[in-house]
């Protein structure tokens, strides 16, 4: 039995027993080149966190401090505007009490045809109802009238009562009326009588006290007649007019300000409201700060899972907007590596299968010679050679791919006319499509198509088209080539009449070293179109292929315009 070549022991058998990429079987073999990597599992999403990350802190803090601030800002500004609406509404009552005042002052006036002997008492009704003192002065300014008003201000200043002096009545004494003296007549000598003594004088009335001058008027403190007010004391004033003409004015003087019920109501009700803002922002915050925070918590440790050796760790974070999109991107990424190192895998193991083919022909093939088994007649030296020359395609074919998969760093673009390109690849395969025995048809239309690329890297891409339609087509199939654009890119169809491929073929047709059901049979290691994706792609372009139920195929390439000019 002839032994395994070196290094390739356990490697599957020869070609017509092994899969495609992915644990597909190959339309000529039976067995897997190698066990097909176990599909990544669905894995359970952690438990979240109860609390918060270092960067959900400091979110929260924020949002906190922004929820602080307009709470402040919104409670200062509704406490201010309060308070200056609630002093607006007084005020204006009473402008309008001193209006009602003044009006009820002019009806006085023009009843009285004056302000002497005018009855200001509906006037001072009026004020009392508002809480106020009047105060009504003349054209002059001299004050005519004022009631007592009832405020606690400091004393007023004004002017000291003029109280009207008493006069007093002299009184009147009645003289008094001494009765003349009545001696009994002398016995003697007439002589004259005594006279009698005069009645005393009466006492004069004592003169009148003169009335005390009146007390000064006391200010908005106390009770008196005066028209002083305190020096903050609210008020307001009103124009005395009589038929047109200003005959004095009426001034109410209030009460000092202190804090209103409606002002105490209205600040309580801020200050509840405010108090339910801040629970609300708060909670509102930490909501928020756990919704941002969580998709990318999860996102970061399912990359550290993944980097630790768990491949199927997945974020699956269900989040609205960015958040979302992330998750999903993350996730398709690391499907994307999945399948990467899947690829890489089976590229492995196509390789050493491919590899091994022409290696154990090769080995089998010199131990009989050395052994003298056989003879080295022209014939078996041959196939030795031939067997050497696959070896050779293959080294060559993966150099190629490798080279095609790293096209994107060594390009050298400039521009293209596509439908030149086309036509010169055309007449490099015209021999090898003429002996397939295919007609060529061309559509390259009229006027350049030109494009931003590598004439040789896509000189390439649209050769290996051809050749792959030169190996799949039967002798008298036709190949079609055209050449326009579209939708601003240029676009590049390569069609046959050949026999097609399934539809359960078609997703595999670019993967590496897969040639199909109908490669059986076929020269070639499946590497081609798989170099032309990788050219396409490295030029920004795409490739697609079609092949209808009733036979042909069709090869779609598409290639950016420069500008996006295309029609």
């Amino acid at each position: 039995m002839t032994p395994e070549p070196p290094g390739l022991s356990g490697v599957p058998g020869p070609p017509g027993e092994r899969d495609a990429p992915g644990g597909r079987r190959r339309a000529d073999g039976a067995a897997p080149s190698s066990p097909a990597p176990a599909a990544a599992s669905p894995s359970v999403p952690p438990p979240r966190e109860r609390g918060l990350s270092p960067l959900g802190w400091r979110l929260f803090a924020a949002f906190v401090l922004v929820a602080l601030s307009s709470v402040a800002v919104l409670t200062a500004a509704a406490l201010v505007g309060t308070g200056r609406g609630l002093s607006e509404t007084r005020q204006a009552d009473r402008q309008q009490a001193a209006e009602r005042a003044a009006g009820a002052a002019a009806a006085a006036y023009a009843r009285a045809d004056g302000w002497s002997g005018a009855d200001l008492g509906p006037a001072r009704a009026v004020a009392e109802a508002a809480g106020a003192r009047l105060v009504v002065r003349d054209e002059d300014g001299q004050v005519v009238a004022g009631s007592s008003g009832t405020g606690q201000g400091r004393p007023g200043a004004g002017p000291a009562g003029t109280g009207t002096p008493g006069t007093g009545t002299p009184g009147a004494g009645t003289p008094g009326q001494g009765a003349p003296g009545q001696g009994p007549p002398g016995q003697g000598p007439p002589g004259a009588g005594t006279t009698g003594t005069p009645g005393a004088t009466g006492t004069p009335g004592a003169t009148g006290t003169p009335g005390a001058t009146g007390t000064p008027g006391a200010g908005g403190g106390g009770t008196g007649a005066g028209t002083g007010a305190g020096a903050g004391a609210p008020r307001a004033s009103a124009s005395v007019a009589v038929e047109g003409r200003t005959v004095g004015s009426a001034t109410l003087v209030f009460a000092a300000e202190s804090a209103s019920a409606a002002r105490r109501i209205a600040w309580g009700w801020i200050a509840a409201a405010a108090a339910t803002a801040l629970v609300v922002a708060l909670a509102a915050s930490w909501f928020v700060t756990r919704r941002l925070t969580g998709p990318v918590v999860r996102v970061a440790r399912t990359a550290r899972a993944i980097a630790a050796g768990e491949r199927t760790a997945r974020s699956r974070v269900d989040a609205p907007g960015e958040l979302g999109e992330l998750s999903r991107a993350f996730d398709a990424m690391a499907d994307d590596v999945a399948r990467a190192e899947s690829s890489r895998r089976n590229l492995a193991a196509d390789v050493a299968h491919e590899l091994r083919t022409p290696l154990a022909a090769l080995q089998a093939g010199l131990e009989e010679l050395r052994d003298g088994l056989v003879e080295p007649d022209p014939r078996r030296l041959a196939g030795l050679h031939d067997q050497s020359l696959r070896l050779g395609r293959i080294v060559g074919d993966l150099a190629e791919l490798s080279a095609a998969e790293a096209a994107a760093l060594s390009l050298h673009p400039a521009d293209t006319d596509l439908a030149g390109l086309v036509r010169a690849v055309l007449a490099d395969r015209e021999a090898e499509l003429r002996s397939a025995g295919l007609r060529v048809r061309t559509d390259l239309g009229t006027r350049p198509v030109t494009v931003r690329a590598d004439a040789g890297r896509l000189h390439q891409a649209f050769g290996n088209l051809l050749s792959n339609a030169a190996r799949y087509c039967r002798p008298g199939d036709t190949v079609e080539v055209t050449v326009g654009t579209g939708g601003g890119r240029a676009v590049v169809e390569v069609s046959d009449t050949g026999p097609g491929i399934a539809a359960e073929d078609l997703p595999h047709v670019f993967d590496r070293f897969w040639r199909g059901k109908s490669g059986n049979g076929v020269s070639g290691s499946g590497i081609g179109l798989a170099v032309v994706r990788e050219l396409v792609a490295a030029h920004g372009g795409t490739v697609r292929v079609a092949s209808p139920p009733s036979g042909g195929t069709v090869f779609t390439v598409s290639l950016p315009l420069p500008g996006g000019r295309g029609g």
